[in-house]
């Protein structure tokens, strides 16, 4: 018995916004780079629809209709465990002439260095990736370099945190009775506050699953924690923002105050230091810091991809330029200095205003429904929300810092009224 034709119909999957259905994508320059993007992100394709470089998308086979549909390059690749067939999307993309791999996620990082390797004919840059996938290796490269880090240790089981604790509580001369000075916990190669725990007591170690071993712990760093966003083109700074967190996990907005862009001289020369230490060329990194009360910074980690929290779409309603497209001109080989100068605003000077975002978590156990509050919608600084409603009642436990939500966005021209407007948010119920 025949096999039933499948079925073909894709027009469900037709996204009339993009540039390639409406038949007004920018035409593609065969003298600059030839960029394949790794991962999935609708934004960057966008992007990419708009510039002026070939591209091509690199996903897992569930990205194949929509691809077809909206006649955008795609390859077919699994980002499973690097194993014996991972060069085989090099040769594939090598063979087809893409210049470069960009990766748009954390998971696609180590890839991108093995792609690049082969592409670039620069093995180098696969041992630069695993620096920037593992934090214990990270931390080691960066304490090399001479950068200040905290103390740090690997874990394998839930005694070695417990010494750990212990270990840290007895260097800072903590007495009997003395509260715990607490340590973080951090996965290994995940993003952000994936998997990341601040852990207070020695009885908060009982709760951490034996599958999150082995982990990385750290000591806590009182101080202002900010992010940085920098893009790098020949071994130099081109543009480089300033991330103000209002609250960890929580809320960002850029540019950053007057009192955190004070910082920048001295934020400009740790990223000029980290540039060196790790070799970086070209791309864009987005580093992590903490400034203690008495002036010193620290590093916290480095992340060789776009940021979480929609931190690019943040730097463009700020600026006007589009950060996935700055990522391909300094990742691209054949982007020449002066097209990379012409493309970047001045930074803090040439913004538009301050652009920041909320990411939502339930605040109760179990909810019905989605509410925007009154004081959130009726902000003249408030623009848009991507919550929905929930699919469930029952709030799912956090587990460490949790994932959100959703996400809310704000633009406005007062950085303090942009700090206090984001951690109002804080005490709001989205969902009800």
């Amino acid at each position: 018995m025949a096999a039933a034709p499948e079925n073909t119909d894709l027009s469900s999957w037709v996204d009339p916004t993009l540039d390639s259905v409406r038949g007004t994508e920018t035409p593609k320059d065969p003298n600059k780079g030839y960029i394949a993007l790794l991962g999935w992100s609708v934004n960057a394709i966008k992007a990419a629809q708009k510039f002026d470089r070939r591209y091509v998308v690199v996903a897992p086979d569930w990205a194949e209709d929509f691809c077809k549909a909206n006649k955008i390059p795609y390859v077919r690749w699994d980002f499973l465990r690097l194993n014996d067939r991972s060069l085989e999307i090099a040769e594939v993309l090598k063979e087809e002439g893409v210049d470069v791999a960009i990766p748009l996620f954390e998971e696609t990082v180590e890839w991108a260095g093995a792609i690049n390797s082969v592409l670039l004919g620069n093995p180098r840059i696969y041992g630069q990736s695993i620096l920037f996938r593992d934090k214990a290796l990270m931390k080691r490269r960066a304490q090399l370099g001479g950068i200040r880090v905290g103390i740090f240790e690997e874990a394998h089981e839930k005694e070695d945190v417990i010494r750990f604790m212990k270990r840290v509580n007895q260097t800072l001369l903590k007495l009997d009775g003395d509260p715990d000075d607490p340590i973080h916990l951090k996965a290994f190669d995940k993003a952000g506050c994936l998997g990341h725990r601040m852990i207070k007591s020695v009885e908060e170690i009982d709760h951490i699953p034996d599958e999150e071993y082995p982990l990385l712990m750290e000591s806590h760093l009182d101080g202002w924690e900010f992010a940085v966003e920098a893009w790098i083109h020949d071994g130099k700074i081109k543009f480089l923002n300033i991330s103000e967190y209002v609250t960890l996990g929580y809320s960002v907005f850029v540019p950053a105050t007057k009192e955190l862009e004070s910082w920048r001289d001295a934020v400009t020369k740790q990223i000029e230091k980290l540039i060196k230490t790790f070799d970086i060329q070209f791309g864009l990194i987005h580093p992590e810091y903490f400034v203690t009360a008495d002036g010193e910074m620290y590093f916290g980690e480095v992340a060789y991809r776009p940021p979480g929290f929609k931190a690019f779409e943040l730097i463009e309603r700020a600026y006007g330029f589009n950060a996935y497209q700055a990522s391909m001109l300094v990742f691209d080989p054949k982007s020449t200095e002066e097209e990379v100068n012409a493309f970047f605003p001045r930074e803090v000077v040439d913004a538009k205003g301050y652009a920041g975002c909320f990411g939502v978590y339930p605040r109760r156990r179990v909810v019905s429904k989605l509410e925007m509050p009154k004081e959130t919608i009726e902000h003249p600084y408030f623009e848009s929300h991507e919550l929905v409603a929930p699919a469930e009642e029952t709030v799912p436990e956090r587990s460490a810092f949790g994932t959100h939500w959703g996400l809310i966005f704000f633009f406005g021209d007062d950085p303090i009224t942009m700090r206090e407007l984001l951690r109002a948010q804080e005490e709001l119920d989205f969902y009800v």
